[in-house]
């Protein structure tokens, strides 16, 4: 480390801003050091299998990260290639010695948001979307109301019309395309509490305390809306805790841990407040981070106990259903769908037979399985707009991989939802993006309004 000390430009502990609480605690060496170097995580890699660069793979970016660890590099050398990582945990899944890549980036790139002070191009967008908005619930939500009037009013197909979006860089006019009309904001979220009911045989209802989220309670208020009926249909009675805000998860990929940590004690005070068995979400991204809220406080003595209670009672939504046991519904869905498994479900939550079982468990709904289910879309938080021509080629491959005979693609992440639904629009397909539990949602509807026929023959 004496060579990491003596950096020209002032040691590396003042230069990584370490303040109380380890802020900007660097990577550690007993997790990088696990890597042999054996090559896994090149076959699993999107970034490595699109440019064949050593050093855009997993091993390579975590040999970058050792370097710069032990003075041999300067910070610079390793901030391309780690900030250009999906932070997908494909590696983590095939990696044979079990190194957490994904938390090692995570630290690397909160030391180079430290030391560089706001310097990155891309920095002033960030603090822009990730402080400015995202963690200000109602300004996220008053953008949504105009994002609302713009495309219900006619101004989106006016604009259309005439060209004026043609002023937008390529990807944003692509996401622009497959963000779902905003849903009709009710006076409160979601009905609080929804009333459940009791399983017969227990003890008391499961209390459930619903994350309805940012991107979730903006652009996919149904999809939360969806979830509080199918947890109340199986008899947990479910409450939305009114202080909530967003879960810190694109904050921490972005590298802004201190913002993410302020973020996850909110939280963790107003979830553990009420009560609640379980604390569900039914976006990825957010389970992950929420997950992980111990490691995230782990230096902070007033909330790290705290935070591993809380991350030890989140549950994803299909994740809860399976684990509490779940009602199959008596009616029938002719559909015929494919599934994308989302990263953060998959890899980091290791969440891949439980929307299936759900998927299965719906009489007439078929499962079309989609090669490289598991490969990133390029989403990635907001990897999509600071790296808009890699996620286009990992998103144009995930189009091609979702089969044609699929009538709609079923997923459980809201950044994937929108990546994958404007690269349908992309390439003219029509076929309908939903999430597991909407379909869970319209079976158990079509079974309380008592029709129980195929969906295709009403």
């Amino acid at each position: 480390m004496a060579k990491a000390e003596e950096m020209a430009d002032g040691s590396l502990r003042d230069k990584m801003g370490q303040g109380p609480l380890g802020m900007s605690a660097g990577p550690d060496p007993d997790e990088y050091s696990k890597c042999v170097h054996c090559g896994f995580c090149l076959e699993v890699c999107p970034t490595y299998q699109q440019l064949s660069d050593e050093n855009q793979s997993p091993r390579g970016r975590v040999f970058l990260i050792k370097q710069v660890a032990e003075g041999a590099l300067p910070l610079e050398a390793a901030e391309g290639p780690v900030f250009a990582c999906l932070d997908c945990r494909a590696c983590e899944t095939v990696c044979p010695s079990g190194v957490p890549v994904g938390h090692l980036i995570e630290m690397s790139r909160g030391q180079i948001r430290a030391a560089q002070k706001g310097s990155r191009k891309s920095a002033w967008r960030e603090q822009l979307m990730l402080r400015g908005l995202f963690t200000h619930p109602e300004r996220l939500r008053a953008a949504g109301g105009l994002l609302r009037f713009y495309q219900v009013s006619g101004l989106r197909r006016a604009a259309r019309a005439v060209g004026v979006l043609k002023v937008l860089p390529a990807h944003l006019r692509e996401i622009e395309a497959g963000l779902p009309v905003v849903p009709r904001r009710h006076h409160t979220p979601l009905p609080l509490p929804v009333p459940g009911g009791e399983r017969p045989g227990a003890s008391g209802p499961v209390r459930v305390a619903l994350l309805t989220g940012c991107v979730m309670d903006v652009l996919f208020s149904d999809v939360n809306e969806a979830t509080a009926r199918v947890i109340a249909r199986n008899h947990m009675s479910v409450t939305v805790p009114e202080g909530q805000v967003c879960c810190g998860a694109l904050h921490v990929h972005a590298g802004d841990r201190e913002a993410a940590r302020d973020l996850a004690r909110r939280n963790i005070d107003e979830f553990l407040g009420s009560q609640a068995d379980y604390i569900v979400t039914n976006s990825a991204g957010c389970g992950a981070a929420m997950k992980e809220y111990g490691d995230l406080l782990k230096d902070d003595p007033a909330y790290h106990a705290r935070a591993e209670t809380f991350s030890g009672r989140v549950r994803d939504i299909s994740e809860l259903l399976v684990e509490q046991g779940f009602d199959p519904p008596q009616a029938t869905l002719d559909r015929q769908v494919t599934y994308h498994d989302a990263c953060h479900l998959c890899h980091a939550q290791h969440i891949r037979k439980q929307p299936r079982q759900l998927l299965a468990a719906i009489d007439g709904v078929s499962v079309v399985e989609m090669n490289d289910s598991e490969r990133c879309c390029g989403s990635a938080g907001i990897y999509n707009l600071t790296h808009p021509e890699m996620a286009r080629q990992l998103l144009q491959r995930k189009v091609e991989d979702i089969p044609q005979e699929a009538d709609a693609v079923i997923m459980g992440n809201p950044g994937c939802m929108i990546q994958i639904r404007a690269g349908l629009t992309g390439s003219g397909r029509e076929t309908p993006v939903l999430h597991t539990v909407q379909l869970l949602d319209m079976a158990y509807r079509r079974e309380l309004s008592g029709e129980h026929r195929s969906e295709r023959q009403t």
